[in-house]
C-alpha cells in the first residue's frame, strides 16, 4: 500500500520544515522549495509523511484524506 501525498508547488515558500522533519519523504530543490506536486511512498512512511504535513506553516501539503490538523 502506498500513502499518497500531493503539495501545492506555487504556494510552497521555501521554509523546508517539512524535509527538516522528514527527509526521507520530502525533496526539496536548492532553493528549499519543494517541487513535486504528487509523489507515493511506501506505507511505512506514512507518520514520517504527517510530520512533514504538519510542520508546514503554509499548509500546503494534503495526504490522502488526512488533514493532519
Amino acid at each position: 500500500m502506498t500513502v499518497k501525498i500531493r503539495v501545492d508547488v506555487k504556494c510552497c515558500v521555501g521554509h523546508a520544515r517539512c524535509a527538516a522533519v522528514a527527509p526521507e519523504v520530502y525533496e526539496l530543490d536548492d532553493n528549499g522549495f519543494n517541487t513535486t506536486p504528487y509523489k507515493e511512498v511506501d506505507e511505512s512512511l506514512r507518520k514520517q509523511a504527517i510530520r512533514g504535513m504538519r510542520a508546514c506553516p503554509e499548509k500546503v501539503i494534503t495526504i490522502d484524506d488526512e488533514d493532519g490538523r
